[in-house]
């Protein structure tokens, strides 16, 4: 007997990856042609480089967590759950983000194709 995930189980896990894989493109991108990295400061920039970088950090936020993550979880010190609290919270904060964005580009994309 073998068993069928739920039709929103895959639609959610469809926004999710897609959401990881849109965040990275679009910081990889960001990158290649600004030679800067993505990150939150973009929007310390003020006025209309501000406004401009909104629709970056939105969705590359979920690269930007993760890429943190991983340079912060390097430099931390004190006991191995306060690591595992920080990396499951960050992830955890991450995935939920790349849900969203994911689920935006999902609609926005079927709409394109007239779907």
């Amino acid at each position: 007997m073998t068993r069928q995930m739920n039709p929103a189980a895959v639609d959610a896990l469809r926004a999710l990856l897609l959401g990881f894989a849109f965040a990275g493109l679009m910081a990889s991108c960001f990158e290649l042609f600004t030679e800067r990295r993505a990150s939150f400061r973009l929007l310390r920039a003020g006025g209309v480089a501000a406004m401009v970088c909104v629709p970056v950090v939105v969705f590359c936020g979920p690269f930007i967590i993760l890429r943190n993550m991983m340079h912060a979880r390097q430099r931390l010190d004190g006991p191995a759950v306060q690591h595992f609290v920080f990396v499951m919270l960050a992830t955890l904060f991450a995935s939920l983000w790349s849900l969203m964005s994911g689920r935006v580009v999902l609609d926005l994309a079927l709409r394109f194709i007239g779907h």
